[in-house]
């Protein structure tokens, strides 16, 4: 039954998500509609099929408590984007338009929508999470009349009842000179009074600088509900002429200003009386600059658009200036996972991005060393040395994971995954000044960590005992390869970056790497843990010695853990673990398992209209950006053969798939080189 569910899932996928081009994705079709997030990695903006609908919009490090979990929980933004407009006294709908259009516009990140209201008018628009001006977004609109109509159009700033208390809704026209500035404003408390959150909003005219204010129309502010703060005007347009005009709104918290309300003021001021032309162009040139690092396939439409895709998110959910990382879902919803971060940061988005872009890779590292702290008190509060990071993690670096989940109290795995990201991110940019400042004092106490964790036995070997591993199908384990695989590696990196910067190491580090443990059956074959018995898994485990902690080497071993564990991977499980049965299968020259295994990591959790991935074939929460990097992943250092070495990063025996012409690996690393692979 359930590989006829998958052949279902992953036909429709094939089916209904339409192709047009490397860089746009358009579709007619509303129905099953699963959105694409714009973001700028402040705010994401998820749209709905709906006219004019946004559905939430999520704000960046924002958390506040989830009262039925009582954890912290990201938060929701007020939602500045459902606009409503009617035409001659008729409200538009989904149930009187025709010819409904939305393309998503991936290098330059923005989605327009487009319809026909009867036979009275053409209106399109085109929304924005400005790159520029982070707490902003930008709704673009533009009505070409076929006759002559009265247009009333609102602008909404709506505050989620379940994320806020009782918002203070006002409008005012602020004055300086000859300028009007008029601001519609809703200010408030998040549920738990954590955080202050203002959004201000208001009518952008394009024409501001040529035309006076009486000309433009009048303003009139309302409020349908105690939630609801709506401005709105009225306007006649000719017969064959066109109004265009903006919805802007800005967003503030005084997580990053001591008076959001102000900021969000000022902020909207300044989209009002900067050019279209000028906001739009900083937003695209910064786009323009992220894509300067690309995937190129050849021969593939449906590839190159799963794969961009895929790179767009992780871009959208970055910045290269905050310090913050990337939770699982991204910006582009709360649940599940509550916007905490996860291994999934460091395992599965950092590698991709640490190719392409090392200013957004460092904020993922940085976000650790920003919270070492926190780490190093938790690993005091469980009787460990070092530091200790927490399952899932949130803006107070604590442990926040709900308590009846045990990965929380025994995935302790993550710790050494950070501690891999951290050298990595030295291998790739060789920045010693960084190294000595933060990497190091992370290293060290990571390694400090598992020397204290570790449990010496009988023969002089080390254990780490009573462990959920990656397989979290399997608690309260002991020897999980993945954990002791990773800690073996976190170990020795540490003395490693000892070594880099002419600094002692502890000899402890070495003894214990040496000497922990991974069983194995008879025949060699790793176990996944000291009692497997060859339960399904939840996702790849083992496999992760040989990829990418490259601690199986032999060619033989590889290929007897792949041959073993492959069968027994769930389909309830994560798409990464075919992604690194991808990557493993094209270093040892297979193509054709290469191949199946990369387009059975995401096909089956693919959604229409775009192509938005969810975390199992099975689940319709997207979009999993952590699927995102093991598909990258499976590009990059599977087929596109790049390894991360001490030498920075190199190309070994790419292996291109007989479905593709050619694959391009486009600004890689810092000194932003070209790989090209070929037939």
């Amino acid at each position: 039954m359930k590989k006829i569910m998958f052949a279902i899932l992953s036909l429709i996928s094939t089916v209904v998500i339409g192709q047009q081009d490397g860089w746009n994705i358009s579709t007619t079709n509303s129905e099953n509609y699963t959105g694409i997030v714009l973001s700028n990695g402040q705010l994401g903006i998820l749209p709905s099929e709906h006219v004019f609908g946004i559905k939430h919009i999520v704000l960046n490090n924002i958390y506040d408590s989830d009262a039925d979990l009582e954890i912290s929980r990201i938060s929701q933004g007020m939602n500045f984007g459902n606009i409503e407009m009617e035409i001659d006294g008729e409200k538009i709908t989904d149930a009187n338009i025709s010819n409904w259009n939305q393309t998503l516009n991936m290098k330059e990140a923005k989605l327009t929508t487009s319809f026909t209201f009867k036979d009275k008018a053409t209106i399109y628009y085109t929304i924005y999470a400005l790159r520029n001006v982070p707490n902003a977004g930008y709704i673009d609109i533009k009505i070409d009349a076929n006759k002559e109509i009265l247009t009333k159009v609102t602008g909404k700033i709506s505050t989620p009842t379940t994320d806020y208390q009782k918002p203070r809704n006002t409008y005012k026209i602020l004055k300086d000179l000859e300028t009007s500035m008029p601001i519609l404003q809703s200010v408030a408390f998040s549920s738990f009074k954590k955080h202050k959150v203002s959004t201000s909003a208001t009518f952008i005219w394009h024409n501001i600088n040529s035309s006076s204010e009486s000309e433009r129309p009048e303003l009139t502010h309302s409020t349908s509900s105690e939630w609801d703060n709506c401005l709105s005007f009225e306007k006649k347009i000719s017969k064959n002429s066109s109004l265009e005009f903006a919805w802007a709104a800005v967003e503030c918290t005084d997580k990053d200003f001591a008076d959001p309300k102000s900021e969000s003021e000022r902020i909207t001021i300044f989209n009002l009386l900067t050019s279209k032309e000028t906001l739009l162009q900083q937003h695209k040139y910064l786009w323009n600059t992220l894509w300067g690092g690309d995937i190129i396939i050849e021969g593939d439409l449906q590839a190159q658009q799963d794969v961009r895709l895929a790179l767009y998110h992780l871009y959208s959910f970055g910045r290269g200036d905050n310090d913050l990382s990337i939770a699982p879902m991204g910006l582009s919803v709360q649940v599940p996972y509550n916007g905490h971060i996860f291994w999934d940061s460091e395992l599965w988005m950092f590698p991709p991005l640490l190719m392409f872009n090392q200013d957004i890779a460092r904020s993922l590292v940085n976000y650790r060393f920003k919270h070492l702290d926190a780490a190093k008190r938790k690993a005091k509060t469980y009787g460990y040395l070092g530091a200790m990071f927490p399952w899932e993690s949130d803006d107070t670096g604590e442990e926040v994971t709900p308590p009846f989940a045990l990965t929380g109290t025994f995935e302790h795995h993550i710790t050494a995954d950070i501690a891999i990201a951290f050298w990595n991110y030295y291998r790739v940019t060789n920045d010693k000044a960084w190294l000595m400042e933060k990497g190091y004092p992370v290293l060290k106490e990571v390694a400090n960590f598992w020397v204290s964790r570790a449990v010496k036995n009988s023969d002089e070997s080390y254990s780490i005992k009573n462990v959920v591993g990656a397989n979290e199908f399997a608690a309260n384990i002991d020897d999980n390869a993945f954990t002791n695989g990773s800690a073996i590696t976190a170990l020795n990196y540490a003395t490693l970056a000892a070594t880099e910067l002419a600094i002692k190491a502890d000899p402890e580090w070495k003894k214990v790497a040496d000497r922990i443990v991974i069983h194995h059956f008879k025949d060699g074959t790793t176990m996944e843990h000291s009692k497997y018995a060859g339960d399904q898994i939840k996702q790849a485990d083992v496999n992760l010695l040989s990829y990418p902690l490259d601690i199986v080497k032999d060619r033989q071993h590889i290929l007897k853990d792949l041959k073993y564990y492959e069968p027994k991977l769930s389909i309830e499980g994560p798409a990464m673990g075919k992604s690194v049965f991808s990557i493993i299968y094209a270093r040892l020259g297979d193509a054709n398992n290469a191949y199946r295994l990369f387009k059975e990591s995401y096909e089956p959790n693919r959604h229409a209209p775009f192509g938005a991935l969810s975390e199992t074939a099975t689940a319709n929460n997207s979009y999993f950006a952590t699927g995102a990097g093991g598909m990258l992943q499976a590009v990059l250092f599977g087929f596109g053969g790049l390894h991360i070495t001490d030498k920075g990063i190199i190309q070994e025996t790419p292996c291109l798939p007989k479905q593709w012409k050619k694959l391009v690996l486009k600004g890689i690393g810092p000194k932003k080189e070209t790989f090209v692979v070929t037939h």
